[in-house]
C-alpha cells in the first residue's frame, strides 16, 4: 500500500486592508488588536478533530497562509506550532512556511518566527512600482519591500519566497521586466511569478481595470521566463521558479494530488484513506465570528470525491507541474485504475500536441502549458 503524503494548511484570515484583486477568505482588520489567543485555541481544537482522521500519518509540510499571518505575534505563532506538534505526528524535517507582507512592523518579527519553528517565509511583494502598488491596494512601498527581504535573509530562516505579479493594470513589458529584475537582484531562493487575474466577488471584478492585451502578456511571459532562466531559476510549476533544491514542498504536494488538512476560517482540506479507497474534501466555517462562536464543530462541508471526479481533479493539479506524470501515480493517488474515457482523453491530448506519451509517463508540452485551459477542457 502506497502512503499518500500529508500536509497541513493553517488559515489566518485578517489583513490590514483587503486588496481589490483578492478573492481569498480575508477580512480587513477593524479592531486595534486581533484575537490571537482565542483564534490559536480554536485552530488547535479544529486540528484535534481533524487529527482523528489521520492517525499517526506524518505531517510533512505546514503552510500558514491568509490573510496576513505575520500580523500575529511571534508568541502566538510559537503557541500555534507547539500545539500542532502536540496533536499530530510532525516530521522532524517538516517544511514550515509563513506568509508575510512588507510595509508594517511585522517584518521585524522574522527572527522571532524562526525561533518559534518557522523555516520558510513567503513575502508578498507583488510589485516594486509605486503606481502599481497603489492600484493593487498594497500598503507598502518599494523600499519597504526590499527591507523586508533583507530582514528575511538575516533572520536565519532556511529559505524564502518572493511573491511577484505581472500583467498588472496598464503594465508595459518594460515595467514588468523592471519589477522582475529588482526581484532577481534580491536573490530569493524561490520566486512565485504569476499573472494577475480578475476573480469574481472582488472590487476589480465589479470595476475592471484596463489590463495589458494578450500580445503584451505573452511578451511579458516569454521575456520574463528567459530572464529568470538566465539568472539560474528553474520553472517547476506554472507560476513557480526556484534555485536548485529550493522548490516549495508544500505546494508540490498539492499539485501531486497529495493530502492536506485545512484548519482555520474557510480552510479547505483533502483526506484520503488507502484502505477504503475513500477521498474526502473538507471546508471549514468561513467567517471568523462563526468559526469562533458557533456551538458546533468547525467543519462546514464534508464531501466525497467521486470516482467520476477523480481523473479531472488529479490531472487538473498534475498538469501544473513541469515534471513528468508517472502513469503509476494516477492509481496510487486516486485508488482506481484509469478508465477508457480517461485514456481516450489523454490520447486526444497527445494527438493535439498538448501532451507527450512515453512508456511510463506523460509530459505536458510547452504548447500544453501555454494552453492549459484547453488541455483541462478535454476532461469537461
Amino acid at each position: 500500500m502506497v502512503s499518500v503524503p500529508l500536509s497541513l494548511y493553517i488559515h489566518i484570515p485578517w489583513c490590514v486592508q483587503k486588496c481589490p484583486y483578492c478573492d481569498f477568505n480575508s477580512h480587513g482588520q477593524k479592531q486595534t488588536s486581533l484575537p490571537e489567543k482565542a483564534y490559536v485555541a480554536h485552530l488547535l481544537d479544529d486540528l484535534a478533530l481533524d487529527a482523528q482522521r489521520i492517525g499517526e500519518r506524518p505531517v510533512e509540510t505546514i503552510f500558514i497562509g491568509g490573510g496576513t499571518p505575520s500580523l500575529f505575534s511571534e508568541q502566538a505563532i510559537e503557541r500555534l506550532l507547539q500545539g500542532v506538534r502536540e496533536r499530530v505526528n510532525l516530521a522532524p524535517d517538516a517544511e514550515i512556511t509563513l506568509e508575510a507582507n512588507p510595509g508594517t512592523v511585522e517584518a521585524h518579527r522574522f527572527a522571532g518566527y524562526v525561533a518559534a519553528g518557522v523555516n520558510r517565509f513567503s513575502v508578498g511583494v507583488q510589485s516594486f512600482s509605486p503606481s502599481h502598488l497603489k492600484v493593487l491596494g498594497r500598503i507598502h512601498n518599494d523600499q519597504e519591500a526590499e527591507n523586508a527581504l533583507a530582514l528575511a535573509q538575516a533572520s536565519g530562516v532556511n529559505t524564502f519566497n518572493l511573491d511577484l505579479m505581472h500583467g498588472l493594470p496598464e503594465q508595459s513589458l518594460e515595467q514588468a521586466m523592471n519589477d522582475l529584475k529588482r526581484a532577481i537582484a534580491l536573490n530569493p531562493p524561490h520566486l512565485s511569478w504569476y499573472q494577475l487575474t480578475i476573480e469574481p466577488n472582488t472590487p476589480f471584478y465589479s470595476r475592471p481595470p484596463e489590463l495589458p492585451d494578450d500580445d503584451i502578456l505573452w511578451d511579458i511571459q516569454t521575456h520574463g521566463h528567459a530572464l529568470l532562466e538566465k539568472a539560474g531559476y528553474r520553472q517547476y510549476e506554472i507560476s513557480a521558479y526556484s534555485k536548485p533544491n529550493e522548490m516549495c514542498q508544500h505546494n508540490i504536494n498539492y499539485w501531486r494530488f497529495g493530502d492536506y488538512l485545512g484548519i482555520g476560517c474557510g480552510a479547505h482540506g483533502k483526506i484520503s484513506n488507502p484502505l477504503t479507497g475513500e477521498i474526502l474534501r473538507t471546508v471549514k466555517v468561513k467567517h471568523p465570528r462563526g468559526y469562533m462562536t458557533l456551538d458546533r464543530p468547525y467543519l462546514d462541508q464534508l464531501t466525497p470525491v467521486t470516482a467520476e471526479e477523480r481523473p479531472f481533479e488529479f490531472f487538473m493539479n498534475r498538469f501544473r507541474l513541469h515534471e513528468p506524470i508517472l502513469k503509476d501515480a494516477f492509481e496510487q493517488a486516486t485508488f482506481q485504475p484509469m478508465d477508457s474515457a480517461t485514456i481516450h482523453i489523454m490520447n486526444n491530448a497527445v494527438q493535439k500536441g498538448l501532451v507527450e506519451d512515453t512508456e511510463h509517463a506523460w509530459q505536458v508540452t510547452p504548447t500544453g502549458r501555454r494552453y492549459l485551459n484547453s488541455l483541462l477542457a478535454e476532461f469537461v
